[in-house]
This record gives C-alpha cells, structure tokens and sequence, in this order.
C-alpha cells in the first residue's frame, strides 16, 4: 500500500510542478508587457472565459434538444412498427432500420429490452451516428435504428458559428479593451512626462485636466493631486530663492563697508586674518547671488563661436591655477558665452585642486574639456543625485562651500553644454564639459 501511494505522489508532484512553472512563465511573461496591453489582455482573457462558458452551455443544451428530440422520434417509429407487427405479424419492409432481433442492437439495448423496459439508446460518436428505440416483443426485441448525420453534421455546424461569434467578440473586447488602456496609458505617460519634467526644474509644468471636474476618474484625480504638488513645490522653491537671493543681496552692503575697514587696517598677522575672512564672506555672497540668478533661470548667455582650444588656454593663464598637465590643443569651433565657459572651466580646476591630489589634468579634445584630477574621486551621492548645495562630499574631498559644482552645472545649462562627473577606474575624478558645435 505504502508503493502505490509513493507511486501516485509522484504524478501529483510532476503536475503541480508542471503547473507552477506554467504559471511562472505567465507571469514572466505578463511583466514585460506594457499597462495597456495587460488590460487589453486581461479584459480579452475575461471575454474568453465568458464566451468559452456560454459556448459549452449552448452546445449542451443544444445537443441535449437533439438526443430528446431523436428518442421521442424514435420511440414513436418503435410504437408505429409494432402496432404493424401485432397486426401483421412482421416488420413492414418499408422500414429498412426496423428489425426483430437486430444484430447491431447494442446490448446495453437489447438487455434492457429483454428485461421488460421500452429503452433508447443514443450513439453520437463515431463513423455512423444513430439513435436506437426497443421493446421486448414475445421472447424477442423489436428494435428501430433512425440515422443522426444530419443532425451531427447540424450540431458541428452550429459549434463552428459559437466558436466563430465568440472569437469575434473576444477580439472586439481586447479592441475595446486595448483602446480604453490606450487612453489610460496615455495619461499615465503625460503625467510621468510631466513629474520628470518638473524633477529636471520646470516648476511651472502642469498636466492639466483630462476630464470634467465632476467624473469619477483616478486618472483625473492623480493628475489634479500632481498639479497641486507642482504647485505647493514651486511656491516653496521660489520662497526659497528669494530669501536666498535677499539675504545675499542684504550682506552685499556691510560686507562692502567691513571690506573698505579691513582695507585701512594696519599690516599685521590679525589684518590678514580679517581680510581673508572677509574676502571668503565676500566671494561666499557673490555665489549665492549667482546661485539665485540661475535658480530663477533670468541668466541670458552672449553666445559667440569661438576655438575651443584658444578659449582654455586664456582661462588657465589668467586663473594662474597650479596645473601640472594640459593638452589645450585643438581647433574645434564651438557656440558659447566666454565668460560663462570661464567660469565653467575656472570651478573644475578650483574644485580639482582643492579637493582631489595632484597633478591635475586639462584636456581638449573636439567640443570637450576634461579636468581631471588623482584624489579620491567624487563621492557616491553626488554621481547619483549631482552636487548639492554646501555639501562637500567625504572628508577626504576637503572643505569648501559646496557651491562651485553646483554653478559649473548651472552654468553650463545656460549656455547648452553638458557635464559629466564620473570616478575614473584608475583612481581620481574626471568633470567632462561637452560644448554645442559652431
């Protein structure tokens, strides 16, 4: 008993695992599907199922006419053979299927017969379709045979149109399925355009109403709750620059005058202390006041097409930055705002030399300028999220005000360039600024 139980387990355990891995690739493959074409698949699949359920029970029931139909027919011929018997005492030969101990009699038949019932007996299967009637007739079964081609023949037909109308409303259902998703998708990917649109500063972008106010769409609703964030973020954000924009304009006055005193001081270790500090708080308010400007986008470049090359040789002679490599070469032409480009390039090499190590490297090549640098490479977050603001990164960057990365990349946008930050493989960070051709 223990062997056929194993026995059985097995096949169980072969199914259900068959079964599981079906389901995985269902799943698999549904993943990879777009919101809308699951919905149309869905809706289609629910059609299906509907129309495969109303398919069986029409053909039930239609079959089930059929078979009542052919015993009522037959068992009438069977009464009408036998009333001729009993007056004749034979089959009339005009019923070529009526017969007194028939040998094709199936004997399921014949022993309900024998046994005093007037029986049918239904075959639907096979090469020749036929419905039986029989009666036991002195110590003999009297028998009729009336042939069901046609009717199969009728029944298989009427299969073909169920399966024909049915196909063509799962069809018109993934159709409609497919375009009420569209739509749906369709909002959907303006409201992501829209959230990334707002994610890369265009505070002002909204998504807009997709309906009446009044319907009862989620669709709507997530657009209106979006809006309404956009909204509240932007207000934020523009409070945020002006007090920015305020307290540096504000510090600009008694850092002037605090400059002009530290100026009339006499020579001393103490007075170069004052100045110095006084010469970061002054470069510290500048900052924040470019950070401001370029906040609130009112930076219009002077774009002129000039050679690339030429344009980074200028900025590093009159930066006087300590670089120890530089490959300016290079003729490229290119559309920028030279002061902008030198503030641009200027901030790199500060941020390279101040917080990575030696040397440090300037390239040119075609529309690009890489500054380089061999110390520990930009922190994680600031490849991941970009720089912010009075953040520094790890210790091992050094100390600064956050600020110059931030107004390379601001910057930079201004005028259409692009920057790349990245870790390079064999140690140290590489800041890429790729300019608009001439």
């Amino acid at each position: 008993m223990r062997r056929r139980a194993a026995g059985l387990a097995r096949p169980a355990r072969s199914a259900w695992t068959g079964t599981r891995a079906i389901v995985r690739r269902v799943r698999a493959f549904s993943r990879g599907l777009s919101l809308r074409w699951k919905i149309a698949a869905a809706l289609a699949g629910g059609c299906a199922l509907v129309a495969v359920t109303i398919g069986l029970l029409i053909h039930q029931a239609r079959a089930a006419q059929l078979v009542t139909t052919a015993r009522e027919s037959a068992t009438a011929q069977l009464v009408r053979v036998r009333q001729l018997y009993e007056l004749t005492g034979q089959v009339d030969q005009s019923d070529a299927d009526a017969a007194v101990d028939d040998r094709r009699l199936p004997s399921a038949l014949r022993e309900s017969a024998l046994a005093g019932r007037r029986s049918t007996f239904v075959a639907l299967d096979g090469s020749d379709p036929a419905v039986w009637a029989a009666r036991p007739i002195g110590g003999q079964v009297l028998s009729v045979r009336l042939p069901l081609t046609a009717e199969r023949a009728d029944l298989r037909e009427f299969d073909r149109e169920l399966v024909a109308w049915g196909a063509l409303v799962v069809a018109l259902a993934a159709l409609g399925g497919a375009g009420l998703a569209s739509r749906l998708s369709r909002e959907l990917r303006t409201a992501a355009a829209t959230a990334r649109r707002i994610s890369r500063g265009e505070l002002d972008a909204r998504i807009g109403p997709s309906g009446p106010d009044t319907a009862r769409n989620e669709v709507a609703e997530l657009a209106r709750a979006v809006d309404t964030m956009a909204a509240s973020l932007q207000r934020r954000l523009e409070a945020e620059q002006r007090f920015t924009a305020d307290v540096a304009h504000e510090l600009r006055t008694p850092l002037t005058g605090l400059h002009t005193a530290a100026e009339l001081l006499p020579p001393s270790r103490p007075t170069e202390l004052v100045r110095d500090r006084v010469a970061a708080l002054r470069t510290l308010t500048e900052d924040l006041l470019e950070v401001a400007r370029l906040d609130a986008r009112v930076e219009r470049p002077a774009l002129e097409v000039r050679p690339l090359g030429a344009l980074v040789e200028g900025i590093l002679r009159r930066g006087g930055f300590g670089v120890e490599r530089a490959d300016v070469g290079g003729d490229a032409l290119v559309r920028t705002d030279p002061r902008r480009l030198e503030r641009i390039v200027s901030n790199l090499v500060a941020n390279a030399c101040r917080h990575g190590a030696g040397p440090v490297e300037v390239t040119v090549t075609g529309p690009t300028v890489t500054v380089r640098d061999h110390g520990p490479g930009f922190p994680a977050h600031v490849l991941r999220d970009g720089p912010q603001r009075f953040v520094t990164g790890s210790r091992e960057r050094g100390r600064g005000s956050g600020l110059g990365l931030t107004i390379a990349l601001g910057q930079a946008e201004v005028i259409g360039a692009r920057v790349e930050l990245r870790n390079v493989s064999s140690g140290g960070a590489s800041a890429t600024v790729t300019l608009p051709q001439g």
